[in-house]
């Protein structure tokens, strides 16, 4: 296992990789990183990353994270990154069931958090990983001392029908379709489309630095998910998003929204996060759905709100920018 740099991002000093294996099986790309200069670190953040996603797009945070003080931990969700694929074409994001993601973390907590890394542990999570973090923490999962939970999955945004959607899903994967592509699918990688046309950022240097990777790391590229991924989903999330559900999350939580997040839907962020009996949700105006790989004013202001929430943060000093990640890349 390795981390890959490409000129524009480069691998942050320090980082331990290594492979943690899940109960049924899977390898999973997990690393680590230690704040420098720091006897006592602050305590551990777990990274958990969304959908199509891998760990070299979160260099930038583990660098913020690390200035703060604390020890950083980043893995791969199995079917994406660096982690074992489900199927032979890796360009298709599939999963049959959200309960295989929950043994990844399962794995990563019980085999790193709790033997490498120092207590205690707080969550940074997005889109899916925030969503499935919720599902752990409503289950009883209480490791987490704080969770800041971005962009969560909890509902599809602009779906007109998401019924009618779900049930197609579920006709097609009884007809044995569920590891096709979905219907206008294919095999190129999300993040490497034209940034005119993206859903995800509204910055156009953090956009190309994140499609360089893929470009020049292509095995670290996913497409479309299939058929069978999108009927996970739907059922993941029919499960998840309820009033009982966020009432049975008693870890302390802030989730932080875009206002403009075209891909998971803000309104029902806003309807969980009232019933969280320790949280509470802020709303960025103008930010898109990956608020960590937007504009350096949407960013400021996430880490503003990460170091008033989570206890021994360190808000001092300038966040990175364009700039400073360009002369550490070259450096």
């Amino acid at each position: 296992m390795e981390l890959f740099a490409t000129p524009d991002n480069a691998v942050p000093t320090g980082a331990v990789v290594t492979t943690v294996p899940t109960m049924d099986g899977v390898n999973l790309r997990v690393a680590r990183w230690a704040p420098r200069g720091r006897k006592r670190p602050r305590g551990t953040v777990l990274i958990l990353q969304g959908r199509a996603e891998f760990i070299e797009k979160y260099f930038e945070t583990v660098g913020d994270l690390t200035r703060r003080g604390f020890v950083v931990v980043a893995f791969d969700w199995r079917g994406q990154g660096g982690s074992d694929h489900q199927l032979a074409n890796h360009r298709k994001g599939h999963i049959s069931s959200f309960k295989r993601y929950r043994r990844d973390l399962d794995a990563v907590i019980h085999e790193m958090l709790l033997v490498h890394c120092p207590a205690p542990y707080f969550a940074l999570a997005h889109s899916m990983g925030a969503a499935i973090l919720f599902e752990a923490l409503s289950s009883g999962e209480k490791r987490f001392e704080r969770t800041v939970a971005l962009a969560p999955m909890l509902a599809i945004a602009r779906i007109k029908h998401p019924g009618v959607v779900r049930t197609l899903t579920e006709w097609l994967g009884g007809l044995g379709f569920s590891r096709w592509f979905i219907p206008g699918g294919g095999a190129t990688p999300l993040g490497t489309k034209p940034f005119l046309d993206n859903r995800l950022t509204s910055d156009p240097v953090r956009y190309a630095r994140n499609a360089g990777v893929v470009a020049a790391v292509p095995e670290l590229g996913l497409g479309d998910p299939t058929i069978g991924w999108v009927r996970a989903a739907f059922r993941f999330m029919a499960g998840l998003n309820t009033r009982k559900k966020a009432e049975a999350i008693t870890a302390q939580v802030l989730v932080i929204a875009g206002g403009a997040d075209p891909v998971v839907s803000t309104s029902a962020i806003e309807r969980f996060s009232l019933y969280l009996k320790s949280g509470h949700a802020i709303v960025l105006p103008g930010a898109r759905h990956e608020l960590l790989m937007e504009r350096d004013d949407i960013r400021e202001t996430v880490w503003a709100a990460f170091d008033a929430f989570v206890p021994g943060s360190e808000g001092t000093g300038p966040l990175s920018s364009h700039a400073e990640s360009s002369d550490s890349a070259a450096a």
